[in-house]
């Protein structure tokens, strides 16, 4: 069998960035970070969401969002929402503006 053809297993630290939850876990994965846990250093890698956060796994209805993606995409729809409303007015005004009797 060839040698040094499959990366490096061993044991990382995962952290779940919303609740701040450890997993120890072996993985390839392979991270420049790296933080003591239980006497030992291990490399880190931090994940959004875990099952000690995902609404499936905790019976909770919300799901904490710490990147903020939810408020992108409502601040985005928010923007055109607003953008169709002004357009609307203007298409209104230009009606009203047909509509006027010409003075002579």
């Amino acid at each position: 069998m060839k040698e040094n053809t499959h990366p490096a297993y061993g044991p990382v630290l995962f952290v779940d960035s919303s609740t701040g939850t450890n997993f120890l876990i072996g993985s390839t994965l392979r991270s420049d970070l790296t933080e003591t846990f239980e006497g030992k250093e291990y490399p880190l890698v931090r994940v959004p969401v875990s099952s000690a956060s995902h609404p499936f796994y905790t019976k909770s209805t919300s799901l904490m969002d710490t990147e903020g993606r939810i408020d992108k995409f409502t601040k985005k729809y928010e923007r055109k929402r607003e953008q169709s409303k002004a357009d609307q007015e203007k298409q209104e005004e230009a009606k009203k503006a047909q509509l006027k009797p010409k003075k002579k």
